[in-house]
């Protein structure tokens, strides 16, 4: 009879434990609707990291402008430099074969991401930081929508980390990497070929009649701002703030639990020169605000 009893009492137990982890209806992804998966472990050899799909070449690559979603707004930005850590959450399987926001397809068995603000696609080292266990991924969707979590990984990238629901992570861009899969996917610039002019001779030029100069007028402050990068983390806008000095007035701008490096005080023709040097010598993609507004990066 005692045993009878007691395998009884173990048999309430598990179902009891197995009833805790399943998921909560209604939690998800915030706009999308899409509910967080409780993960089902498999083999531990059933996925390999496939080098070749993560840095193979993308639809498109794309980084976007900044949108709401619940009125939370999202800026993205292509920073090398990021580095945050946060909750990560695991993606639904049933999205298998849904298209990503780069116009890829998404795979639970390949090892992706989402992000709410990396460029698509960009590549990642997660860590988990419960069990110091990392997995490099590729960034290809946007999400999760939902201000508790920075980022969700596929079945397949979670289980490599040995995550089964929410955990803490690390979240690091790999820069060669990144910068290796964004030429795969747009090409790299091609040089334009190098005309020979005709030399002009030199013409004699009549002297120059003195003329009266224009008096200086005080410069007033510009009504431009170019946005380098948001970050979680105040040290890191602090850090990149420290670097971005060497292009303009460097400052950061907290907004909501977002910290923003911005380079502000612009005229049209200074703005413009900050934005091409900041494509040139850093690969970034910063975005610009008129008088606290945005605009087209490229409309001056």
């Amino acid at each position: 009879m005692k045993k009878i009893i007691s395998l009884a009492v173990l048999t309430a137990l598990v179902t009891g434990c197995a009833s805790m982890n399943q998921p909560q209806q209604g939690a998800g992804y915030g706009a999308d609707g899409f509910g967080e998966e409780v993960l089902v472990t498999a083999p531990a050899n059933s996925v390999s990291l496939n080098d070749a799909y993560l840095l193979s070449p993308a639809p498109k690559y794309y980084i976007g402008n900044a949108y709401k979603v619940e009125d939370v707004q999202y800026i993205p930005v292509e920073d090398l430099t990021y580095n945050q850590t946060g909750v990560a959450g695991i993606i639904p399987t049933e999205l298998n074969g849904t298209k990503t926001s780069n116009g890829e397809i998404f795979d639970s068995a390949q090892m992706v991401a989402t992000s709410k603000t990396l460029p698509l696609p960009t590549i990642v080292r997660v860590t988990n930081l419960d069990n110091g266990q990392s997995v490099v991924v590729r960034v290809n969707n946007r999400g999760p929508f939902v201000n508790t979590r920075i980022m969700d990984l596929s079945p397949a990238a979670a289980q490599k980390i040995g995550m089964t629901s929410q955990a803490k992570v690390q979240i690091q861009v790999m820069p060669d990497e990144t910068i290796a899969v964004k030429n795969a996917t747009i090409g790299t610039a091609q040089p334009q070929p190098v005309v020979n002019q005709p030399v002009a001779q030199p013409v004699a030029q009549p002297e120059p009649q003195p003329v009266a100069q224009p008096v200086a007028q005080p410069v007033a402050a510009g009504d431009y701002s170019v946005q380098v990068a948001a970050f979680y983390a105040e040290d890191s806008a602090t850090t990149l703030a420290n670097r971005m000095r060497a292009y303009g007035d460097a400052t950061i701008v907290q907004e909501g639990d977002m910290f923003k490096v911005r380079i502000v005080n612009l005229d049209a023709a200074k703005a413009r020169s900050v934005i091409d040097a900041l494509r040139q010598n850093e690969g970034m993609a910063p975005g610009l605000l008129k008088n606290g507004r945005w605009v087209n990066a490229d409309s001056i």
